[in-house]
């Protein structure tokens, strides 16, 4: 399946303005206001490709186009959209707003106690998570943006206070973001001979190093991370153990909330207070690939083209990027950590128990090597590792091949999903997990990511293929009717026998949303260049220009008679070529072609002419 980012992002706007607005109003749902993550999903789906992508702008009516409009004319016309979005974006920050004035982050519904017989408590339903102070960076700075684009429109503006509350509201959301992410990295220290240190050394060595030699490569390639985290980590970090000792083994990264006993982050500007964690201090590969998402966002050209943070965020986002680098830089050395055989290809991860969980931790783990890959713009030596990862976890995801009816291991990772532990949730009641149904959307993004950085035809080809793939088997489980019909998910439709959830999955719904964002940028980007189609290129025009010069030399023929036209228009067609020839090769060598084709026909016609056959 061709992926086709235009037309399938406005299909899915389409199947969201059919299930979620009622009566011209926009319906949460039956759990609107019970989880934040949930409620910023939905708002995503449309804020981000409105934000990212300048055909899906919405601020500007003159300039909205006519097909965005028309998916989401439910809503209101083109001059009332701004309003409606206005609107909702302060409903969803009011919502998540505590009388105290703090922002709320709380997992709600998302959350599930593992003890059967037991509830999560109201207070574990409140807590922060780290997918909300992610997506909640993601979304504020949509809408920061999106009244910025407003406010250049002129003195006319539909939307009046709410616009100044929302822009308020969505400030103070993102510090409070920030802050909650900054809380919520860890740096653990272990001893090499603990359960957790025997773990990484035989994920590290591969069962072909011995751990006294991992042990001594560990100091020597993380050296530098022990120095950076000890002299510069001081907002909201505490690092537990002694990153000095040199029998001791590190990990950092983010968990799934507010870390137990974090220290609170000094910001200048209105958070309210901060809560108290209780996520036990382990970093996780897939809250860290979550939070790397919404931290990259602070740093994008758009934000910082349009100003959107203030002078305490940029300190907020400073302490974020470090941490950011720390983080990829810690997972992709873990990753390769042999030159010779990468841990990240023993598939699957050696670090989790759980079939499936070490799976979908394989490929958290190349999500954050993908972030750093990008980072470093260096992926031409490994990128065709990286590759032959991610198409083996297609594969055995049943991502590329057929789903059989005994792929349980397979089908876990897409119904119902895999529940990720939330260790330190105990202290408030039941014990919970996170469940996460992504695993094929985001190999999808993570493939499209990976186009952008392979500068090589083969490399891109097989990637490309991949994505191809990796669509057409999540639009095969789109919903057919019902309920959230056109949006995630239906496992039957690659899987029979599947349960069939009762409502949509806003989750999944919003990952495919970010790689259609993904795609569509890797699409407005130059085409990759052969330096072979280059010199084939030049040589065409060359020999085409010669040609020309032939004709020219003939029987003289008026400027705007036929035979002068065609010349003048061949002539175009070539200096058009030679302009693009370096960037595009393969356009001007088609052009190339085209002009020596009709130079043919013309010398054939002289040719005729002079009874030469």
């Amino acid at each position: 399946m061709q992926i086709n980012p235009r037309e399938q992002l406005l299909a899915i706007w389409s199947s969201i303005a059919r299930h979620s607005v009622t009566d011209g109003k926009w319906n949460w749902g039956p759990h609107g206001g019970r989880s934040s993550v949930e409620d910023a999903e939905r708002l995503l789906c449309l804020m981000y490709p409105a934000t990212e992508i300048p055909a899906f702008q919405l601020s500007d009516p003159d300039l909205m186009q006519k097909d965005v409009a028309d998916v989401l004319k439910a809503l209101g016309g083109r001059l009332r959209l701004p309003e409606v979005f206005c609107g909702m974006l302060r409903e969803f920050t009011a919502t998540h707003t505590a009388d105290d004035g703090s922002p709320g982050f709380c997992g709600g519904s998302y959350f599930t106690s593992r003890d059967p017989g037991q509830e999560p408590t109201a207070r574990q339903r409140a807590l922060g998570v780290v997918d909300s102070f992610s997506m909640s960076i993601t979304l504020c700075l949509a809408t920061l943006g999106f009244l910025k684009d407003l406010a250049g429109r002129g003195p006319w503006d539909p939307v009046g206070v709410t616009a100044a509350e929302l822009k308020e509201a969505a400030q103070a959301r993102l510090t409070a973001a920030m802050v909650g992410l900054l809380r919520s990295f860890t740096v653990n220290v272990f001893d090499a001979e603990s359960e957790r240190g025997r773990q990484l050394c035989a994920l590290l060595g591969q069962d072909k190093v011995a751990d006294r030699v991992v042990l001594e490569e560990f100091q020597r390639r993380f050296g530098s991370l022990r120095a950076t985290i000890r002299d510069h980590f001081d907002l909201g970090t505490d690092v537990l153990g002694s990153l000095d000792q040199r029998n001791q083994l590190f990990e950092c990264g983010w968990t799934w909330g507010v870390v137990r006993d974090a220290a609170p982050v000094p910001a200048e500007e209105h958070t309210g207070p901060q809560p108290e964690g209780c996520a036990a201090a382990v970093p996780s590969p897939y809250f860290t690939v979550v939070a790397l998402d919404g931290i990259v966002d602070l740093f994008s050209d758009r934000t910082l083209k349009l100003g959107l943070l203030t002078p305490d965020q940029q300190r907020l986002a400073e302490a974020l990027r470090l941490r950011r680098q720390v983080a990829q830089q810690y997972w992709s050395g873990i990753a390769r950590f042999l030159p010779s055989d990468w841990p990240l290809a023993d598939i699957p991860w050696r670090m989790a128990d759980d079939g499936p969980v070490a799976e979908y931790h394989t490929l958290s783990v190349t999500s954050i090597l993908v972030h750093g890959l990008a980072r470093e713009r260096t992926a031409d030596d490994d990128l065709p590792r990286v590759v032959d990862v991610l198409q083996r976890l297609a594969e055995r995801g049943r991502v590329t091949s057929r789903m059989t009816r005994d792929a349980r291991t397979a089908l876990r990772l897409h119904t119902p999903g895999i529940a990720l532990p939330l260790e330190g949730s105990e202290l408030l009641g039941p014990p919970l997990s996170w469940t996460v149904n992504d695993f094929s959307a985001q190999l999808l993004k993570r493939t499209v990511q990976l186009c952008v950085l392979g500068r090589t035809l083969p490399a891109q080809g097989q990637l490309l293929r991949l994505a191809e793939q990796t669509m057409e088997h999540l639009w095969r489980r789109r919903r057919r009717d019902g309920t959230g019909a056109g949006l995630w998910d239906d496992v039957r439709g690659v899987h029979p026998g599947a349960p069939q959830p009762a409502e949509p999955s806003w989750g999944l719904t919003e990952r495919v949303v970010e790689a259609m964002v993904a795609a569509s940028l890797l699409l407005a980007q130059q085409p990759i260049r052969s330096v072979d189609l280059v010199v084939v290129a030049r040589d065409l025009i060359s020999e085409a220009g010669h040609l020309l010069g032939v004709e020219r030399q003939g029987p003289s023929v008026r400027a705007d008679g036929a035979q002068g036209l065609e010349l003048a228009a061949i002539e175009s067609r070539l200096r058009r070529a030679g302009r693009i020839a370096e960037e595009k090769p393969g356009t001007a060598a088609a052009l190339a072609l085209h002009a020596l084709a009709d130079l043919d026909a013309l010398a054939r016609a002289r040719q005729s002419a002079l009874g030469g056959g």
